[in-house]
This record gives structure tokens, C-alpha cells and sequence, in this order.
């Protein structure tokens, strides 16, 4: 407000003493609270990264030495090692179900496995007592489900099976899971055929001597144990009709899609349908984030090199590499891909 002074001019006054003490309080109380978040801000942002895990070994569960999954996974575990700093291992194992266990354990932060298996060990169920613990860093590929036989062999159709020698693979691998599913689909009894329980290296040397009529295996194309197989004994591939895969599908959940195997891989030039079934990158629940996170983005960035070696490598795609049910991503993964998208 102004009044007159004894001179005539006019002369500001001050606001009542207790409208000056308010003012001054919210101004004060203004200023605190900024400064607070200022600071609680700084101090997120500033905050040392947790990166006690890069002091320790890591593993990745791989497969069997002439597999897929253990090609891709040296590759990966060496471009880990040198990006990140860390000492990374790739294990031979016995495929899907192994690799889920030993993440579900402790014993890999890391690990391949199909989406079959990865449904069954987070319901618990099928070779899983109890449910694992996992979640998905990127769907990476589809595999295909492989019949081999000789060239030469009168074994032609799934049915021709009964009674013969068939690797269906080694126990507790995936490749053991599909191969009873599609046996039962296509009303072959399991328990009539004598299974050695072999590995893919175990079951190309046996297929090889003549001591097994068949073997099943599950796996990205070309996989190199078969490739050096058909490269000195010509081989044939059974077909999985639809009507079998249909028969499966509809026993486990539309897990698995029809495929045919490219024209002209393994040097065979008549057509083959079968079946294919997504693989995945899996991590343990408590993996810690800022890992997964570098991981995923070396996941990308050496792809081509990895490829390489391990050709499935270069089907990784971002825009699918999220679409992983039945299980969410890993937070430090969902990071990488929020950070990337276009």
C-alpha cells in the first residue's frame, strides 16, 4: 500500500508483519523441497552401478559338443568375456531340460532351451517336479525337428520306427521330450523301440557304424554334427506329417509349427515337412540386471561374428526377440530393448 509522506510524495509500506513471516516460510519450505529432490536425484543418478557380479566366473549352459547351442554358445561366451571383462564359460550338456535345471540351481546364469521344454519347467510339469525359476532374455531362433536315417535304410515313415533301434536322444534332453510327443502322435509305441539314450555326437558315430536304424534330434539349421554326417554317408530325413504336428499341438498347447527343411541342406534334394519349435536365451530370475542388460546388448552387437560359427546366430532379430511366452523378459533384457526401439 502507499500513503502521502510529510512532503507530499507518495511512500511504499511494508505488508503486515504477519503476511511477511507466512510468505517468507513458504519460500523456505519451497527452497527445501527443491533441494530435496535435487538431492535425492543426484543420488540415484550417482549411485555406483552393483557390478560385484563381474568379479565372478559366469556360465552359460550350452548342449552337446556337436550341437548347435554349444557352437553358439562358446561363440557368445568368448565375445562376453572380451566386451564385458568377465570370464565366461559355455558347458556341454544335455540340451533343454539340463540347461533348465542348472539355471534353475545356480549352477549358469545363462542357457539355451526350447520353448516346449521352457513351457514345462514354469508350470512344473512333464520332466519338472516343481516349477523353475527363469525368464527370457531373447527368443533367438526356431529349430527343427530332425529324423535321420541312411539314404539307403527301408525305414520311410514314422511307423516304420516300431520295433528298430532309435536314439531318441539323451535322458533329460529335449531332443527326448519332442521326439516321445511326435512317437505318440503318430501312435508308435515308445516303449517298442530300443532307445540307446544318445546324444547327437553318440548318435551320428552309431548311425554312422549301422548299430542304430534312426536317430531324432532338435536344432537350428544346418546343424554342423549332421552337416559332417551327410558329408561322408549320404542320409534321408523322415517327414512329420501335419496331421502328426496338428496331434501334438493340440496336446501341448500350440507350441510347435509346420516347417519344411530347405531344399538341398544336408545334400538331400526331395522335399521333407516337419516341424519347428522357437529356442530361447534364458536367465535366472536373480540374475542381477546391469549382466543381463550388457548381455543382451552383446547378444546384437556380435551377431554377425558369432554367426560365423554358429550360422543360427544371424536369425536374431529384435522385433521378435520379445515375443517370449509363456515367460516375461528379464528387466535388465525389457532395458536393452526399451533403449534400442525405433
Amino acid at each position: 500500500m502507499t500513503v502521502q509522506s510529510s512532503q507530499g510524495r507518495p511512500r511504499r509500506t511494508a505488508p503486515s508483519g504477519g503476511a511477511t513471516r507466512s510468505g517468507w516460510r513458504t519460500a523456505r519450505m519451497l527452497v527445501a523441497l527443491l533441494l530435496c529432490v535435487l538431492s535425492v536425484s543426484s543420488l540415484a543418478s550417482c549411485a555406483p552401478e552393483d557390478r560385484s557380479w563381474a568379479d565372478k566366473p559366469q556360465t552359460i549352459a550350452g548342449g552337446g559338443a556337436t550341437g548347435v547351442y554349444y557352437a553358439y554358445g562358446q561363440q557368445y561366451a568368448a565375445a562376453l568375456a572380451t566386451r564385458l571383462g568377465v570370464r565366461f564359460t559355455a558347458q556341454q550338456t544335455n540340451g533343454s531340460v539340463d540347461n533348465l535345471e542348472r539355471i534353475g540351481s545356480g549352477r549358469a546364469v545363462l542357457g539355451f532351451a526350447q520353448g516346449d521344454a521352457v513351457a514345462d519347467a514354469v508350470a512344473g510339469t512333464g520332466a519338472f517336479e516343481e516349477a523353475i525359476p527363469i525368464v527370457a532374455v531373447a527368443r533367438l531362433y526356431d529349430e527343427y525337428v530332425h529324423i535321420v536315417v541312411r539314404d539307403g535304410s527301408d525305414v520311410h515313415d514314422l511307423r516304420d520306427l516300431a520295433g528298430r533301434r532309435v536314439s531318441l536322444g539323451a535322458r533329460g534332453s529335449g531332443v527326448e521330450l519332442v521326439a516321445r510327443r511326435v512317437l505318440a502322435a503318430a501312435d508308435v509305441d515308445a516303449a517298442a523301440i530300443s532307445n540307446p539314450e544318445l546324444g547327437l555326437e553318440g548318435s551320428i558315430a552309431a548311425l554312422r557304424k549301422g548299430e542304430i536304424d534312426a536317430f531324432f534330434w532338435v536344432g537350428g539349421l544346418p546343424t554342423p554334427g549332421i552337416a559332417t554326417l551327410a558329408a561322408g554317408t549320404p542320409i534321408r530325413l523322415l517327414s512329420i506329417p501335419p496331421a502328426v504336428v496338428e496331434a501334438v499341438n493340440a496336446a501341448h498347447a500350440g507350441a510347435y509349427r509346420q516347417a519344411d527343411f530347405p531344399i538341398g541342406g544336408y545334400g538331400i534334394d526331395s522335399s521333407t515337412v516337419t516341424m519347428t519349435v522357437p529356442n530361447y536365451l534364458i536367465a535366472r530370475a536373480d540374475a542381477p540386471e546391469a549382466l543381463i542388460h550388457d548381455a543382451t546388448a552383446v547378444l546384437f552387437d556380435e551377431r554377425a561374428t558369432i554367426a560365423q560359427v554358429a550360422p543360427a546366430a544371424a536369425l536374431l532379430d529384435r522385433r521378435q526377440a520379445i515375443f517370449t511366452d509363456p515367460i516375461p523378459l528379464h528387466t535388465g533384457a525389457a532395458r536393452y530393448y526399451r533403449e534400442t526401439h525405433d
